[in-house]
Formats: C-alpha cells, sequence, structure tokens
C-alpha cells in the first residue's frame, strides 16, 4: 500500500481526529483562562475597590460575600447612595482596593466644601433651578414680580 492509498482510505480519519484532539484542546485551554481571570477578579472583588456594573454604573464596592453569590453586593454609586446588586452584575474591576486610597474622597470633599463657599446662606427657594421656578406664598397668589411673566 502506497502513501496516496493510505491517505484515500484513512485520511479522512486522521484529519477528523486531528481537528478533533485540536477542539478538545482549545476548549481546556480557553476554560483555563476564564478559570484564572475569575479567580483573578474574585480576589480583587473586596470593599473599597471602584467597578463597573453592567447596566453602565461606576461604583465602589461596600460589601461583598466572595463564598455566597447568591447575596447581594452593597455598592455605592455616589456618597452615600448604596444600592444592592447581584454579584454577577460586577462587570470588571476598575481600581482594585490595594490601588484606592484617600485621595478620592478628598476630592468629593473639596467639591462639598466649594459647593457650600459659595452658596453658603442661601436658601432653598433663591436655588432654583430651571424646570420649576421659586414660589413665594402671598395671599394674592402672584408671585411678587411687578410683571407678568410669559
Amino acid at each position: 500500500m502506497n502513501f496516496q492509498d493510505f491517505f484515500l482510505n484513512y485520511g479522512l480519519l486522521i484529519l477528523l481526529g486531528a481537528l478533533l484532539v485540536f477542539m478538545f484542546w482549545n476548549s481546556s485551554r480557553r476554560m483555563k483562562k476564564q478559570r484564572e481571570e475569575q479567580a483573578q477578579k474574585a480576589r480583587q472583588t473586596v470593599p473599597g475597590a471602584e467597578v463597573l456594573l453592567q447596566g453602565g454604573l461606576y461604583g465602589t464596592i461596600v460589601e461583598f460575600d466572595p463564598d455566597n453569590l447568591d447575596q447581594p453586593a452593597i455598592v455605592e454609586i455616589a456618597p452615600g447612595v448604596d444600592i444592592k446588586v447581584h454579584s454577577q452584575a460586577i462587570l470588571r474591576i476598575i481600581t482594585p482596593a490595594d490601588e484606592v486610597d484617600d485621595e478620592t474622597d478628598d476630592e468629593f470633599d473639596g467639591i462639598v466644601d466649594k459647593y457650600h463657599e459659595t452658596h453658603d446662606g442661601e436658601t432653598a427657594d433663591a436655588v432654583a433651578t430651571d424646570a420649576e421656578p421659586a414660589a413665594d406664598s402671598d395671599s394674592d397668589g402672584s408671585d411678587g414680580d411687578p410683571k407678568p411673566r410669559a
């Protein structure tokens, strides 16, 4: 039996066997890579880490239980605003907790202090929004403005 006859009879089986071995090898390599990524994400998912949620929100983890993934994680999306999210809703870690420092807290404190310096002494009526003007409580129902509003 020469090479050409052997390839015609068994070549397709050899090619299919090689393809099958390659598929198993590639699949196991990909699964190993995914397990490593999940393990790295689990190590970095600790309170204080900045995260991106699947809904597109950025926040800081306040509470997370890596042993019980059915328990919701508590994420702070703004100072004083904590939300509960499913632990798998954490898409990726933006800043691991070991890199988080007090600079961000100082930055937010500076913004709040600057706001209070510029708006010191103003009442809620004095800081009106564009959507709804501030109204005075006159007995005749007018707002005290000498010209009518359009």
